[in-house]
């Protein structure tokens, strides 16, 4: 019966606590669980935070779309409102529990969604079913599985230092997925691309060697005879301690004996290592989706262009993850008669501004066509209104209807109707209304008013 599962679910909230032990700042992965790449590299995903390119283009998503308002709206028969009195409300928007943010909370999610594909949130609720605090886990403490065909989804929780599993069902745990195959668990993007971070982690490591180790004067020492093990070891512990490291570079060698040095080290630029480097920032790029002058590229950005570029990265880049998050809300913090009534959304219009004169000129063609008014504008603008006398509309005087354009006729023995029947410029059938004064409408014309009178 619906009362003994209502019941039983209730008790169930009562009875299992949240287990905010999941709720930890490191993951303690070892570094051993990386996979070896062709390089020699063990990639894992916070090892690959150690890569520039990775650490900004997460850095990125994860600032930006967590620094977006996200409100609860209740739908109304036309538009919305914020639905400030929804528990829900302020978990969003201000505080996900009593220790993090709402920006935190998001940020940390964006960061665990980029970088394994996962962003998991254990669901606290009080004695009434209502969600009352969201409780990041780390995706690497998470197993997903299903105990049956017919059975939900559960989340086999690793708690930290070795103090067992926790196993928690589909109904308490908040899960947003990147791209994903099987629609349980999404794919981490450093897994997929690990040769690529692979090659710029090893790029940027060879770099630091270069500069820490290299010789300014590297290559092959050639004597004529035996060196002897004292001068073998006095030039072992010159060179090291006179000529290795960037502080000791264009430093003069000293040769003995007759030796001989021949060039042997490859400068790093024959070896196209800088543009090695540049290449790498693209593919990070094109990884995260996301513009190169988001990660400093500027080689094909203008001023001209900068904007519209910028625009470009919330179009492309914050909605696609904007929805999964909305959608991911909808699912698993919304009962199913609630998302009839209420839902999340992102605020955007900050984001999609335009240049100044642009946007002024939208907001003027909005105002005069009678779709925007006064306070709409400042609101958009992220102003405040001016009151009630703020949100009058106007409307055009010069566009009416086509049933106005008749009864004016009607009445109106001045005026006469002209339609006109043709085809437009696409080959489209096209018919066009026109009311204008008629030609002899100037001459007197002679009635009976009804009472023997003229006019």
């Amino acid at each position: 019966m619906p009362w003994r599962e209502d019941l039983s679910r209730l008790k169930r909230w009562m009875t299992e606590p949240a287990q905010k032990d999941f709720f930890v700042s490191s993951s303690t992965a070892p570094l051993e669980l990386g996979v070896t790449t062709l390089p020699g590299i063990r990639v894992t995903e916070e090892a690959a935070l150690t890569f520039s390119a990775v650490f900004g283009a997460v850095k990125i998503l994860a600032e930006d779309l967590a620094s977006l308002p996200l409100f609860l709206y209740r739908r109304l028969d036309r538009g919305k409102e914020p639905a400030r009195d929804h528990p829900l409300f302020s978990l969003l928007h201000d505080l996900p529990n009593p220790e993090i943010t709402s920006c935190e909370f998001r940020e940390i999610q964006m960061a665990a969604l980029t970088l394994w594909g996962n962003a998991y949130a254990e669901i606290e609720r009080n004695a009434l079913g209502e969600i009352t605090a969201l409780w990041p886990i780390h995706p690497f403490r998470v197993q997903i599985r299903r105990p049956r065909v017919d059975a939900p989804l559960e989340y086999r929780i690793t708690l930290p230092l070795g103090a067992g599993q926790v196993v928690l069902p589909k109904s308490k745990v908040f899960h947003v997925r990147a791209l994903a195959l099987d629609g349980v668990q999404g794919l981490s993007p450093i897994r997929l691309h690990r040769e690529a971070i692979a090659l710029g982690l090893a790029t940027a490591e060879f770099g630091a060697r270069f500069f820490a180790q290299g010789l300014n004067a590297g290559g092959v020492l050639e004597h004529p005879h035996a060196l002897s093990d004292q001068a073998y070891q006095r030039l072992k512990m010159d060179t090291q301690q006179a000529h290795e490291g960037l502080r000791h570079a264009h430093r003069l060698l000293i040769l003995e004996e007759g030796m001989k040095f021949n060039k042997l080290t490859i400068p790093p630029d024959d070896a196209q290592w800088l543009q090695t480097r540049k290449f790498q920032v693209n593919e990070v790029a094109r990884i995260y989706r996301l513009a190169p002058h988001k990660l400093g590229d500027l080689e094909r950005s203008t001023y001209s262009n900068i904007e519209e570029q910028n625009i470009d990265h919330v179009t492309d880049s914050l909605m696609p993850w904007a929805m999964r998050w909305q959608q991911a809300i909808a699912r698993d913090l919304l009962d199913p008669g609630e998302r009839r009534e209420v839902f999340a959304a992102f605020k955007f219009e900050g984001r999609l501004r335009g240049k100044t004169l642009e946007r002024y000129q939208a907001h003027g063609v909005a105002r005069q066509w009678g779709w925007q008014s006064v306070n709409d504008i400042l609101e958009i603008e992220d102003r405040n209104t001016i009151g009630p006398e703020g949100d009058i509309y106007l409307s055009p005087m010069n566009m009416i209807s086509a049933e106005q354009a008749l009864r004016m006729v009607q009445d109106n023995p001045g005026l006469e109707m002209e339609q006109d029947e043709g085809l437009d410029a696409d080959g489209r059938p096209r018919r066009r209304l026109t009311v204008r004064r008629r030609a002899d409408a100037l001459a007197l014309a002679v009635t009976d008013n009804g009472d023997g009178g003229r006019r």
